[in-house]
C-alpha cells in the first residue's frame, strides 16, 4: 500500500515538472503569428482586428499585394525579442510562399522585426522594420 502511494506521488511530481517546462507563447509573438495567418488566408476582417489603427491601412495594402497569388506559410515561429517603451519587438522565422503560374516566390519573415503594441487588452501589430 505504502509503495503504491509513493509511486503515485512520484508520478504526480514528474507530471508537474514536465508541465512546468512548457512555456506559454508570448502574447506579442502570438499576435504576429495570428496577423501572418490572417494575411496568408486573405482574411481582411481578421487582419484589421489584429492591426493597430495606425497600421490598419498598411495591413490592407499588404493584403492587396497578395490577392493575385496563392499563399501559404512555411515553418512559422515568432518570438518576442525585446521592448522599446510600450512597443514589443517580435522576430519570426519561416516564410510566406506566394505562388503564381506554378512559380514560388519566397518572402523570408526573418528579415522583418514586427512592432506590437498593447491597446486596451489586445496585442496588435503596428508595423515592422
Amino acid at each position: 500500500m505504502r509503495k503504491s502511494a509513493l509511486i503515485v506521488l512520484l508520478i504526480c511530481i514528474l507530471a508537474l515538472l514536465v508541465s512546468a517546462c512548457g512555456q506559454a507563447k508570448d502574447p506579442g509573438a502570438q499576435a504576429v503569428e495570428n496577423y501572418l495567418i490572417a494575411l496568408v488566408n486573405k482574411d481582411a476582417n481578421a487582419l484589421s482586428a489584429l492591426s493597430c489603427a495606425h497600421w490598419e491601412s498598411n495591413a490592407q495594402l499588404e493584403l492587396d499585394s497578395l490577392q493575385a497569388v496563392s499563399t501559404r506559410l512555411e515553418d512559422l515561429a515568432c518570438t518576442a525579442t525585446g521592448t522599446n517603451g510600450t512597443t514589443t519587438q517580435v522576430n519570426c522565422q519561416g516564410k510566406i510562399l506566394a505562388t503564381y503560374n506554378n512559380e514560388d516566390q519566397q518572402l523570408d519573415l526573418s528579415l522583418r522585426t514586427y512592432q506590437v503594441v498593447l491597446e486596451g487588452s489586445e496585442y496588435l501589430v503596428c508595423g515592422y522594420e
